[in-house]
């Protein structure tokens, strides 16, 4: 079901359950300016992380065959929740390079000087056999404090990323962290770095805030280079974005978060569900 002979000259396809993979795209643009990106909002089915298993594998095998049929050369899963669900079943089943997520646990534990490490994420991601391996093989001697935070990924979806209801939401969750003494937090979402300016006015400039966008691009250049498909140089890569919800809601919302007046098209994953069953 891959592309056939896949060039450096395809595009990168990447997606999440709504907008807050670009949090991954911008890192992915710095890392590789050189690229073409095609990024897909499936905010019709948003936020997946209140969804069952098998409804989040269908979601990405779908929108992984459209991104193939669009000539995807790799393919990443900017979502921690749709990794959990479905980056094991997308490696079996496709050769290009499938990038996906983990929470920033192993730098988050070497880095702590309280010893105290506070994750935010949804309570899926929380619960996946995945997060348990990393816990297990990234959170002995420290203290783990996970915290589910359901309504912030909503909140991003609308664009509200200083309001009164999205400032309550937070400082609800992480004030009891850091009552704790954690001393640096996890964003275990890809929707949560968008948040990532409130989360310091909360916390506070002594606690670090970490992510896995940075280390998500790197490995993707790895990947890349190890395929031999990096772009050449001398070019400059483009954007398009599209999305599964309505297209007159996300769009200001997506240009809100890339902060420039992008067009925005619409993204019929079902049409790609009979090719993945068959």
């Amino acid at each position: 079901m891959d592309a056939e002979d896949p060039s450096p000259e395809n595009p990168i396809g990447v997606f999440d359950s709504g907008v807050g993979g670009l949090s991954v795209l911008r890192e992915i643009r710095r890392a590789l300016p050189g690229e073409d990106l095609i990024y897909v909002a499936d905010s019709a089915y948003a936020p997946y992380g209140e969804r069952a298993g098998d409804e989040i594998l269908g979601r990405a095998l779908a929108i992984t065959q459209g991104l193939l049929e669009q000539r995807a050369k790799a393919v990443v899963v900017a979502c921690n929740t749709a990794t959990g669900a479905a980056a094991q079943v997308l490696r079996a089943r496709y050769s290009l390079p499938i990038v996906a997520m983990e929470p920033a646990l192993k730098p988050a534990a070497a880095s702590t000087r309280s010893g105290v490490v506070g994750v935010l994420a949804t309570s899926r991601t929380l619960a996946s056999h995945k997060f348990v391996q990393l816990l297990g093989s990234h959170g002995q001697g420290v203290e783990v404090l996970v915290q589910p935070c359901p309504g912030l990924v909503e909140r991003v979806e609308c664009g509200d990323l200083a309001g009164p209801r999205t400032r309550a939401l937070l400082e609800g969750y992480l004030v009891p962290l850091l009552q704790r003494r954690a001393d640096t937090i996890v964003l275990g979402c890809t929707h949560y770095p968008h948040l990532r300016p409130l989360i310091a006015a909360i916390a506070g400039p002594e606690v670090a805030i970490v992510d896995s966008g940075a280390a998500v691009a790197r490995q993707l250049r790895r990947r890349l280079e190890l395929a031999g498909l990096l772009r050449g140089p001398g070019v400059v890569g483009r954007e398009r974005f599209s999305t599964s919800g309505a297209v007159s809601a996300v769009q200001p919302v997506i240009a809100q978060l890339w902060a420039a007046e992008v067009p925005v098209r619409a993204f019929a994953a079902e049409r790609f569900s009979a090719a993945v069953a068959g």
